[in-house]
């Protein structure tokens, strides 16, 4: 048995019922054969990838908060520390009902290999909590934040771990969060949270980055066939943050997105979300309905309740900008029925494995999520930067050295192909890019 199937298989049965963490384990590590075969012998002596599929730490907690009516619920909290070989813990907080470990682990796994990605000493680290902040009053949001920081605080801190926010966690969230903090330590260390207001430490273009950064990134990757955004059409899921960010510099590039979606269905707009329509984004997610048929209202255009675009609609670039496992085996025959020659991941994980081996095997570029969607810790990286000055950089600037990071990234996904003679496979060039920066400092400071 090699190294790799021995590794998945003892992790296999030390993490029963993980399916989301089994799914990333599994993805990541078949596709590193080439560069564990060049130095297996040194990866065996020092245990590369069995510490490297076992988290630090695990931390799991309860929440006990009062909602408006003076009733008290329980919650539980995560903050799952992957590794911190190249930095500090550092990965989103997630606030939604389907957070469990499994969820948990795989994303900060996946953190580890994209934060290397960006260039900055940055380790990988998640957390959040199966709390839903829909439909919840300020009040109860600031009591939830309140609660869940004074177990977190004791595990955070800038050289040690930085969260940011990630899904439900905005900046109100993070707002509550670092007011809880500041209260609990009594230290101004506006360096503990990234995607703060830009009041109390925050970043220019941080709401925007990941959707840039993806936009970024895939500029890259069209340039490498001879192509550009300028002309071609978009399907995103999503119209939180991401899909704002994207639509907005896929616009300004002159692309054309042509479908959105939510929980409730997909619009399809022929003409475009552009302009006006892109502002009005910020208003729906800013309303707490999470309907994406508003657009469509608001708009004219069709809606297409409970289903999501993904080989219902033809465009030259797919962008998933939702959530975890959207794209399915259904899905992927559709896509390819359809011939969508792109797929840019911008969710994390948003393919099955079963639905990413088909999409490859069918001809469909696949760009992942742990490269394309690299912008936004990238510039919450930044934010730690202008945090140590005590700086604020100007916008030109973060978005310059974010373009710069994107660039960077494809390009070390190349160089990584070419040092072990492969094709053009993005998926593959990533984790092994991503995997040798934090590998070599784990050799380096030995077995821990």
């Amino acid at each position: 048995m090699s190294y790799i199937s021995e590794v998945i298989e003892a992790t296999a049965r030390k993490n029963p019922g993980e399916p989301e963490f089994m799914q990333t384990v599994k993805e990541v590590l078949t596709s590193l054969e080439p560069a564990v075969r060049a130095k297996e012998k040194v990866l065996r002596e020092n245990c590369i990838l069995e510490r490297m599929v076992e988290p630090d730490r695990q931390i799991i907690f309860r929440v006990p908060w009062q909602d408006d009516k003076g009733v008290w619920h329980v919650n539980r909290g995560f903050r799952v520390q992957f590794n911190n070989a190249i930095g500090p813990y550092k990965g989103g907080l997630r606030f939604q009902p389907n957070v469990n470990l499994s969820v948990m682990k795989f994303l900060a796994f996946e953190q580890t290999f994209k934060n290397s990605l960006t260039g900055l000493p940055m380790g990988g680290g998640k957390g959040g909590s199966d709390f839903d902040p829909a439909g919840k009053s300020d009040a109860e949001i600031m009591r939830f934040c309140y609660s869940f920081m004074t177990e977190l605080y004791r595990h955070i801190g800038p050289s040690v771990d930085v969260p940011a926010g990630d899904m439900g966690v905005g900046g109100r969230e993070i707002g509550y969060l670092y007011g809880a903090y500041k209260k609990l330590t009594g230290v101004y260390d506006n360096g503990v949270l990234t995607g703060k207001g830009l009041s109390f430490g925050g970043s220019l273009i941080r709401p925007e980055a990941t959707g840039f950064g993806a936009t970024y990134f895939l500029e890259e990757v069209l340039a490498h066939r001879g192509e550009s955004i300028e002309g071609k059409t978009f399907c995103l899921s999503g119209f939180g943050n991401v899909a704002w960010g994207a639509s907005l510099k896929i616009s300004e590039l002159g692309g054309k997105v042509i479908t959105l979606s939510g929980p409730d269905g997909y619009i399809l707009d022929e003409d475009g979300v552009k302009g006006e329509k892109i502002a009005y984004l910020l208003e729906m997610r800013e309303s707490g309905r999470n309907r994406v048929q508003d657009y469509s209202d608001k708009f004219g255009c069709t809606f297409v309740p409970g289903k999501k675009p993904w080989g219902n609609v033809k465009a030259d670039i797919y962008m998933p900008c939702a959530m975890q496992n959207e794209i399915r085996i259904e899905d992927a025959k559709a896509m390819v029925a359809l011939g969508v020659p792109v797929l840019n991941e911008v969710s994390n994980m948003p393919t099955t494995n079963e639905a990413l081996e088909y999409l490859q095997k069918n001809g469909v570029l696949v760009a992942p999520s742990k490269a394309v969607n690299a912008g936004g810790v990238a510039v919450s990286g930044l934010e730690m930067s202008q945090n140590s000055e005590r700086m604020l950089w100007s916008a030109e600037k973060v978005d310059s050295t974010l373009r710069g990071i994107m660039k960077n990234i494809h390009k070390q996904i190349v160089d990584a192909l070419s040092e072990y003679g492969m094709d053009y496979d993005l998926v593959a060039g990533a984790n092994l890019a991503g995997f040798k920066k934090v590998a070599d400092a784990m050799i380096a400071q030995g077995v821990n």
